[in-house]
């Protein structure tokens, strides 16, 4: 616990055997507990996240990467937590980062915390190939121009959240595939969350998951139609089911997500 909040840690997995172990050896002891959801992997994920204490989700069909967040947060939330941070099993990720981004949450700093690997300008010295690193900057540019916001990046995997946010934003409606990160960054923003980030270094090895160019490109649609239907619901043009829900403007009013949480209808 920190400040008297629940911490769990979710694991979104698939294939994740070979750098499982690794991860969880890093997870801070603040940790009350850890959830693998576990999208019906091929390898001995499973098995192996039972060996280690882990609580533990299986998919019966492969649902995807947004899938496999929704069981987590569902999961989450449902063993009382009042912070959840999403560490990817794959060890891309440093676990150690995980107290202070939920403590940034835990004192009432942020709603949610981003683990950022463009702060710092270690992304490219970890291993991200070029053509990513230009992908992620210039959709950066555009979501950041579009939406009104100063993130240094919107598609990192390493995230914490508050549980008032979670349960604030229709999750549900998101896609099951990669692109969910991005639908909920952008809810977040639509809702007014108050939104930190931390410098995350990254490791790009051949065990790290990563997406091909032709799923990366699926992906940066996803995210510029994720911002356009953004925009057009805060204008009123038109709400698509991701954006049917009222903003709060929490930054305007200075109220915590709690508080606002509180006028929902």
């Amino acid at each position: 616990m920190i400040n008297n909040k629940r911490v769990v840690v979710v694991l979104p997995a698939y294939n994740a055997e070979k750098t499982l172990k690794q991860t969880i050896q890093e997870i801070p002891s603040v940790v009350d507990a850890c959830i693998l959801v576990d999208d019906r992997s091929t390898d001995a994920t499973v098995r192996l996240a039972g060996e280690l204490g882990l609580q533990v989700h299986v998919h019966e069909q492969n649902r995807g990467y947004g899938g496999n967040q929704k069981t987590c947060y569902a999961a989450a939330l449902d063993a009382g937590a009042d912070i959840v941070v999403m560490v990817h099993p794959d060890y891309q990720y440093s676990p150690l980062l995980v107290e202070p981004m939920a403590a940034m949450i835990a004192h009432g700093v942020y709603d949610i915390v981003l683990g950022s690997r463009i702060l710092g300008g270690g992304a490219l010295r970890g291993g991200m190939p070029l053509y990513k690193y230009i992908a992620n900057r210039a959709l950066t540019l555009v979501e950041n121009l579009a939406l009104g916001a100063k993130l240094s990046e919107y598609h990192t995997g390493l995230r914490a959240y508050s549980r008032d946010l979670l349960l604030s934003l229709p999750l549900n409606a998101n896609s099951e595939d990669f692109v969910f990160d991005n639908q909920l960054l952008a809810q977040c923003i639509y809702l007014g969350a108050r939104i930190g980030e931390i410098s995350c270094p990254t490791k790009y090895f051949p065990e790290a998951s990563s997406i091909n160019l032709r799923r990366s490109t699926v992906y940066g649609l996803g995210v510029l139609k994720t911002t356009l239907d953004c925009v057009a619901a805060r204008a009123g043009l038109y709400r698509k089911q991701t954006f049917d829900f009222p903003p709060l403007q929490l930054k305007a009013t200075g109220r915590s997500m709690a508080q606002a949480a509180e006028e929902l209808p």
